[in-house]
């Protein structure tokens, strides 16, 4: 049986140094995904960058000066930075996996979920043997919500104090697969 950890906490939590010191740990495992990032001005977040794992591609995918659509919130998102770095690798491997290849996902967010191919490529993830790694916001979404219900999903809560021994735990336990 696949493993799927979704790991949940609210913002500034720590799910994203999670996955990115994750994808860092594994040695015999390979990764498939992305991570993102809040763009701060003067302190300030105005927007939010999508970059792959091993230091790919990276681009802005919402700003609040993108006029949309699709808006979240105050940001304006481009959706073709969905279609151009996440979507693809991950649509690849739910055709395709490798042996041994794993998804992190940072995250499985309104901002992300905006773009369809996206999210039915993670319908397609999660129905397959790909093990999965993914980051949700504490907060109801019909989508993340369904997926938490899921009787395979392990769901595990990020804090301040756990966020620095999870990815070490997550590695250990994902390469002994």
């Amino acid at each position: 049986m696949p493993t799927r950890i979704l790991l949940e906490g609210r913002p500034g939590s720590g799910k994203t140094t999670v996955i990115r010191r994750l994808a860092a740990l594994l040695r015999t495992r390979r990764a498939v995904g992305f991570t993102t990032e809040e763009i701060r001005q003067g302190g300030t977040r105005v927007g939010f960058a999508l970059e792959t794992l091993g230091g790919g591609p990276r681009a802005v995918l919402a700003h609040v000066d993108f006029p949309g659509p699709p808006r979240v919130g105050r940001y304006g998102v481009d959706l073709g930075v969905m279609k151009r770095l996440a979507w693809p690798p991950l649509r690849s491997t739910a055709a395709d996996p490798a042996p041994g290849e794993l998804v992190l996902i940072d995250e499985l967010g309104r901002m992300e979920l905006t773009c369809t191919a996206f999210r039915d490529t993670v319908r397609s993830l999660f129905e397959s043997d790909i093990d999965i790694v993914a980051t949700v916001h504490a907060k109801s979404d019909p989508f993340t919500d369904a997926l938490k219900r899921r009787a395979d999903i392990e769901l595990v809560q990020v804090t301040r104090a756990n966020r620095d021994t999870l990815p070490a735990d997550l590695a250990a336990r994902l390469e002994s697969r």
